[in-house]
């Protein structure tokens, strides 16, 4: 059975759920976890509404705090389940890259993530993270809906 789940979030309702689900997966497995979320860089030219209505140094302090907020609450989920838990906030242009580089320097043997997220317009036309993950992870992705 699985040893160390990373579970990858973005706040969005499926992904909340999926947390969820990793959560119970990992206490019935006796597993460990690293939750993960990944935020984008500030963009001056863009398509995200946050970027476009804060100037930099606005965006990075809410991308941060928001950050921050996502994983304490996990993290609270995983003590309240007593699920042994790290969390990581990374900067990431790509956020599959980071999951996938997050689980390998953790020595993680499952990654847990919702079928899709909150990417916007983009995930439509290049695909979306998941998707990415799943396609270029060699370690084993479980995918909840």
């Amino acid at each position: 059975m699985f040893q160390h789940i990373l579970v990858a979030t973005d706040g969005s309702p499926l992904s909340t759920a999926a947390v969820e689900n990793a959560l119970s997966l990992a206490r019935d497995a006796g597993a460990k976890v690293t939750v993960l979320t990944a935020t984008e860089p500030f963009h001056l030219l863009t398509t995200d509404s946050k970027q476009i209505a804060d100037t930099r140094a606005t965006y990075e302090q809410h991308s941060k705090a928001e950050a921050a907020r996502l994983l304490a609450e996990t993290e609270r989920k995983a003590k309240a389940l007593g699920v042994p838990c790290k969390i990581v906030q990374v900067e990431q242009e790509h956020p599959y890259e980071a999951i996938i580089e997050t689980a390998k320097k953790s020595g993680c043997d499952l990654i847990a993530m919702a079928s899709h997220g909150r990417r916007g317009v983009s995930a439509l036309i290049i695909g979306s993270e998941t998707m990415k993950v799943l396609t270029h992870s060699s370690i084993p992705v479980l995918v909840y809906r």
